[in-house]
């Protein structure tokens, strides 16, 4: 797969991010019961797609971050190391940033 494809599944995936973080959003502010037990089941449920949200959020932040080293000329360059990233593990997750390697042994 050429950087222009990997460009092309990463920018709609953005789009796709795009679009579910204004669903969560809006279930987010949507009213919500006044019965208590649903409230607290409610509230169970706002927990969970906050935590997507921000799931999301990070995922968003690291396809920027490959577009942005597609723009400048870094991608597929370990950001760590500078080794080039296999083109097998680009192709399966085009916003890694490390290489098999580094991402190994990376310390979260």
């Amino acid at each position: 797969m050429s950087h222009h494809q990997h460009k092309l599944k990463l920018i709609n995936r953005l789009r796709e991010l795009g679009g579910r973080l204004e669903e969560i959003e809006g279930a987010l502010e949507a009213e919500h019961s006044k019965d208590w037990e649903e409230m607290a089941v409610e509230r169970e449920g706002d927990e969970v797609l906050e935590a997507l949200g921000e799931s999301g959020q990070a995922e968003i932040a690291r396809i920027r971050a490959a577009l942005g080293r597609i723009a400048d000329g870094t991608y597929g360059v370990c950001v760590k190391c500078g080794d080039d990233i296999a083109a097998a593990r680009l192709d399966a997750v085009p916003d890694a940033p490390l290489c098999a390697e580094c991402a190994g042994g990376a310390d979260g």
